[in-house]
């Protein structure tokens, strides 16, 4: 079995609260990507780790529930959506605790159970999902 590698590099500079970095990815779709307190824990203009997981997270789902359906004979028309990453304290530290996938589909030919669990498996099996330690909820919605 063939092993995919994926690289990104974060900088740092300066203090936890007042200092600032940059993420850059092997693609360079992010280069020098602007991250900082203020993008984390605010709102200020950049991104930050748990936007990017949730990116992730979203993207590898859909991909992995439009494969699943392409591969029941179901191609999908449409598949949207959305991820939302819940940081939590954690006594003195933080920790992702949750994920919230909130899914649309449109696919011809077949029932909306069979879709939610074609959606489900999709939520267990996808690469992301699987690497975090965290719940996972999803709702999908067929149309």
């Amino acid at each position: 079995m063939a092993t995919i590698k994926r690289k990104a590099q974060a900088q740092w500079t300066g203090s936890g609260k007042e200092g600032h970095g940059a993420l850059t990815t092997q693609s360079g779709t992010l280069k020098d990507t602007q991250y900082s307190f203020n993008t984390r824990f605010e709102n200020g203009v950049g991104t930050n780790p748990e936007e990017l997981i949730a990116a992730a997270h979203a993207g590898c789902f859909t991909m992995a529930l439009a494969f699943r359906l392409s591969g029941a004979g179901h191609p999908p028309k449409s598949l949207e959506t959305s991820a939302e990453v819940s940081l939590t304290q954690d006594g003195a530290g933080w920790k992702i605790a949750a994920v919230a996938l909130a899914l649309k589909g449109s696919v011809p030919g077949i029932t909306r159970e069979q879709f939610l669990g074609h959606a489900e498996e999709a939520k267990k099996t996808c690469p992301v999902s699987r690497v975090l330690n965290a719940e996972i909820k999803l709702t999908a919605e067929f149309v």
